[in-house]
């Protein structure tokens, strides 16, 4: 497998541009907006320039690159802090329980409050394999790679990481949500309404969402039927969500009711579990296939590598993993068992 995973650079835009022409609306973090992509590409650039640990409102844009051609086949991103620059809005599920004394009953209800309780988490998304490449776990190096990058630079990232995911979309691109709840307030579809939060940003939800909390059982059954429901392209990355630590806490996105699975920052998987090893030889190895990372900030590579732990703790490497994360014998890796 000749891929790795790398930190964006602005020589990327023209293939994050045709990356985001693919994923069929809904990617919020992923426009297809030249503009909207170079100011992420610009502000990645200048968060990998500053070397101190210090946890600040940045973002990493990376890019997965065949290293034979050179094509970049999938990207993801990790924001450090959520809710900085505009408010972080989700929906919360909760439930009103009232008591009428005169029927003798119990009533519960339950209610979608918009919220802002996720302000200041780590976030990782925009993730984003390219539809011939989903095969072969690529999908899984993207995604945990993330993980071993914030390890790597844990100071800048928050104690809590959360993940959108993307929920129910139409065969015509619309979602039933949006429809049944934002969309009567707004006056324009999910589509329009997505790709301007993705441009402008969403405070045009605190100025028009409405304020009080929503009753679930009057909205329309296609609506309520897709509340924390991924799309069906996301209920494997939720699996991988579930199997690194994530749980769905009751969030869900406030355009297309898609679930919002947070974690505990340290208790991730693959945060937890990874371990950092000197290398002290490349080449031949009897090891295990393990995702590997190597280097820091704008040198920063991730890649499979096959691995070998020695007697002394140090690791042996293949030759060709070596080469895709730029390492030499001497060099620290920090690695973590593939599945």
């Amino acid at each position: 497998m000749s891929c790795f995973l790398r930190p964006a650079t602005l020589d990327d835009l023209g293939p994050l541009y045709e990356l985001a022409k693919l994923t069929g609306g809904g990617f919020t973090n992923l426009p297809p907006d030249r503009k909207s992509l170079r100011a992420k590409l610009e502000r990645s650039a200048a968060a990998l320039a500053r070397e101190t640990d210090k946890h600040v409102d940045d973002l990493f844009v990376m890019v997965l690159e065949n290293s034979e051609t050179g094509q970049v086949r999938g990207t993801c991103q990790i924001f450090t802090m959520v809710g900085q620059h505009w408010p972080f809005y989700s929906y919360r599920i909760g439930t009103l329980t009232q008591f009428s004394k005169e029927l003798n009953r119990t009533f519960r209800a339950d209610m979608l409050t918009l919220s802002t309780d996720l302000e200041g988490a780590s976030e990782v998304g925009g993730l984003f394999l390219h539809p011939r490449e989903r095969a072969g776990g690529l999908g899984m190096l993207l995604a945990r790679s993330r993980y071993l990058f914030m390890k790597a630079h844990r100071g800048r990232f928050s104690s809590r990481t959360l993940a959108e995911l993307r929920g129910v979309i139409d065969e015509a691109g619309g979602s039933p949500f949006w429809d049944g709840l934002a969309g009567r307030f707004f006056g324009m579809s999910f589509q329009e309404a997505d790709e301007f939060n993705a441009v402008k940003g969403n405070q045009f939800i605190a100025d028009l969402m409405p304020k009080h909390p929503i009753y679930i059982d009057m909205l329309p059954e296609s609506a309520r039927h897709v509340i924390a429901m991924p799309h069906p392209s996301g209920r494997a990355a939720m699996r991988m969500l579930e199997h690194e630590g994530f749980s769905h806490d009751k969030y869900i996105d406030i355009f297309d009711g898609g679930p919002t699975m947070v974690a505990h920052t340290d208790q991730i998987r693959s945060i937890r579990e990874a371990v950092e090893s000197r290398v002290a030889r490349i080449g031949e190895v009897t090891g295990e296939r393990r995702l590997a990372t190597a280097g820091r900030l704008a040198a920063w590579r991730a890649a499979y590598a096959q691995i070998e732990t020695l007697a002394n703790g140090e690791i042996a490497i293949d030759s060709a993993g070596a080469k895709l994360l730029g390492i030499a014998e001497g060099d620290t890796v920090m690695h973590v068992e593939r599945a």
